[in-house]
């Protein structure tokens, strides 16, 4: 192939060093691969010519063929506008521009056909169309034609400096020009032939200037398959590489004290679903591998448990395990839920967190070295330097998506060889999304819930019908149950937050009065020992409502607290609702949680009620809440890297997904080097790719 793909978008004639600044600031294109992989976003129909009298007063985008035949400058409150009267056979149109006058006027030429595209306004009795699309009528029939044009992503910035859709259309019909339209295969024959693909050269073409719908789809097809398909074969060979280079401790024998545990002090009977992910890490853990699994389950489904007994297989084969949380809340419930066990079982658990003292500290770390410690729970005080394992076999990683991937390495160096790493969740993620986000780690999922939990009664209410569930909470509490009522925090207005939660607290007292009842509080802006002793007095019962915002929501244990009243629910998204529900029905009794708004509702907060009322299948919640908000969102900042996908869509695409991971997964299995001649291609493009890691720069 003539062309380079990675030579500088510079060189490409009629772009030049400004409009090259231009594009990479503002799109990001650097070379001409990154100008072939700048995908339309909508296609238009150009087969059509309007006369002027057809027009109607809907503001579609149309294109006319006629003549200017005057200019006018006309002042108005800031500046001038010029307007050039454009006429055809059948009426005559205005066409303003706001800015650019000079070029403009020395540019068009007055009494010479025109094609004008862009939308049309009515104003003042006539049909306007500010800053159109203008092409001279000989050059647009001699231009790469095709039936649908592209329209591309443009930035504010690029249209005010000129750099129209037509531009980017000239510039990429250049870019074909000088490549011959030819451009190397990716894909294997075989990947082609299996798929029904067309060719890499045939997809890029039709994609910018497509001949005709099907070849379009066509294109679409190829090229979402292709991105997808390299994004798995990145994934899983990253996995493969890992457990061949990798070396795990291989924890021979399941001794002691995973034995007398789980004969002796095993508070219930395991599900079948916590002894099959058991059976999994297990298998893991024995191997010469080091394990890097995710371990997924809704609130309640009985992690920890789990986690505990893989922690045990470690001390099983003399080493130690920690695990690590993202607040000292949760990290102190683990502490709590596991410190019965080990005194049981007589083993040495400590936690270290924030407000740890600096004796306890330095013991801490003493014993670590030594080894005499075997667990250490803790929040990110675990990644501290000082921080020195004997010999760290497993690291525990809860609630995964808070902490970045610089965080989580830091834990890997905590050894001369990297522990076992298990990571926890409790926010169920989409399959499409765990396919690609986490497509390296092995996925385990806790897909049923210990016997004797009842699912909890979800109930949607009014403001208005306050009074009502104001005596309900009465009746629990004559049962002896226990209350949360929670109120949203929203960063951006913490103040008003705040009196919400302040004007909420002054009405329950006013409704509930001391001394026969006795409320807690907690929010963001107290103490850390203030919110404890609060969080306390209602763990041992002395408060029968906790009136709380959101720092609830993850891991607290309140197995009496039976009712979760939500506040501007629809001010909450949909995982948050689901987690703060999982915050009740941890005992025997049923339990409620009642979800209360206003009577004004946006379509979405419609969606997340209804859907909370519905269901209680964490996995069904993640997949609406992907609908509502999109990839980006849902992963959060550490993990947006894997959403720069230039074509496919994880939400629409999900067909497409599972066919280019299972064909990855087939590939590798055959060929774990891609050594074999049919592969060939596909060695070379994923080297190409690594290469130049902007092209796709995806796995976080």
């Amino acid at each position: 192939m003539s062309t380079n793909l990675q030579t500088p978008i510079d060189y490409l004639k009629g772009v030049g060093p400004n409009r090259a600044e231009l594009l990479r600031k503002e799109l990001g294109i650097h070379t001409y691969q990154d100008l072939i992989n700048l995908f339309p976003n909508r296609y238009l129909d150009r087969t059509k010519y309007y006369k002027i009298n057809e027009l109607q007063r809907n503001t579609a985008e149309v294109q006319i063929i006629g003549k200017i035949i005057k200019f006018e400058e006309i002042a108005q409150k800031r500046g001038k506008r010029l307007v050039a009267t454009f006429q055809d056979d059948t009426g005559i149109m205005e066409l303003v521009w706001f800015r650019g006058h000079k070029w403009i006027r020395e540019n068009l030429k007055l009494n010479t056909e025109y094609v004008v595209f862009g939308k049309t306004n009515w104003f003042n009795g006539k049909f306007s169309m500010p800053h159109p699309d203008m092409e001279l009528l000989k050059d647009h029939q001699t231009s790469i034609q095709s039936a649908m044009q592209a329209i591309y992503p443009s930035t504010e910035k690029l249209t005010n400096k000129g750099i129209s859709n037509r531009v980017v259309l000239k510039i990429m019909q250049q870019l074909f020009t000088e490549t011959k339209g030819r451009f190397s295969e990716t894909l294997s024959p075989e990947l082609l032939e299996n798929q029904r693909l067309i060719s890499k050269s045939e997809a890029l073409f039709n994609i910018h200037f497509p001949q005709n719908q099907e070849l379009l789809s066509k294109a679409q097809y190829r090229l979402k398959f292709e991105e997808l398909f390299y994004i798995q074969l990145q994934l899983i060979l990253k996995n493969l590489i890992h457990k061949s280079k990798i070396k795990g401790f291989p924890f021979s024998q399941v001794g002691d004290y995973f034995n007398s545990f789980f004969s002796q002090h095993l508070p219930f009977e395991l599900t079948h679903a916590q002894k099959r992910v058991l059976k999994e890490i297990r298998q893991d853990l024995g191997s010469n591998a080091q394990m890097n699994r995710l371990l997924q389950g809704d609130v309640g489904s009985g992690k920890t448990i789990v986690a505990f007994m893989s922690m045990l297989m470690a001390l099983d084969n003399g080493f130690q395990a920690c695990l690590m949380a993202p607040t000292e809340i949760l990290s102190v419930q683990h502490y709590n839920g596991l410190y019965d066990w080990c005194n049981k079982l007589n083993i040495s658990i400590k936690i270290l967190t924030g407000s740890s003292n600096t004796l306890e500290r330095r013991e801490i770390h003493e014993n670590l070295e030594n080894g005499n410690l075997q667990i250490l729970i803790g929040t990110h005080a675990l990644l501290e330097d000082v921080v020195k394992f004997k010999n760290l076999g497993l690291a525990i990683i809860d609630e995964q998506h808070r902490f970045g991937v610089a965080q989580r390495s830091k834990l890997w160096h905590k050894n001369t060889s990297p522990p076992h790493i298990l990571v926890m969740t409790a926010t169920p993620i989409p399959r499409t999304l765990a396919m690609s986000v986490y497509g390296d780690l092995d996925i385990s999922i806790i897909d049923e819930l210990p016997p004797g939990r009842q699912p909890v009664k979800t109930v949607h209410r009014y403001d208005k019908n306050r009074l009502k569930v104001f005596r309900f909470i009465r009746d629990e509490i004559e049962k002896g149950r226990q209350i949360y009522i929670v109120y949203p925090l929203i960063q951006e207005s913490e103040k008003m937050d705040y009196k919400d939660l302040m004007d909420g607290y002054a009405s329950i007292e006013r409704d509930f009065p001391k001394p026969k009842y006795q409320i807690s509080i907690v929010h963001g802006k107290m103490k850390a020992a203030d919110k404890d002793y609060e969080m306390q007095r209602f763990v041992k019962g002395e408060t029968q409502i906790m009136v709380a915002t959101t720092v609830i929501e993850v891991g607290v244990n309140v197995p009496n607290a039976s009712v979760m009243i939500i506040e501007s629910a629809e001010r909450f998204g949909l995982s948050q609702l689901h987690q703060l529900r999982g915050r009740v029905g941890r005992g025997a009794e049923q339990s409620y949680c009642i979800l209360m708004t206003s009577h004004k509702l946006s379509n979405d907060s419609k969606v997340r009620i209804e859907t909370m009322v519905r269901t209680h299948d964490g996995f069904e919640i993640a997949e609406v809440d992907l609908r509502l908000r999109g990839p980006g969102d849902i992963m959060g900042t550490q993990q947006s890297g894997v959403l720069n996908l230039k074509i496919a869509d994880l939400l629409k695409d999900t067909d497409i997904l599972k066919s280019a991971r299972y064909y990855a997964q087939q590939i590798l299995k055959n060929d774990p080097a891609l050594s074999s001649p049919q592969n060939k291609v596909l060695l070379h493009t994923y080297k190409q790719m690594s290469k130049y890691r902007n092209i796709w720069n995806y796995i976080s």
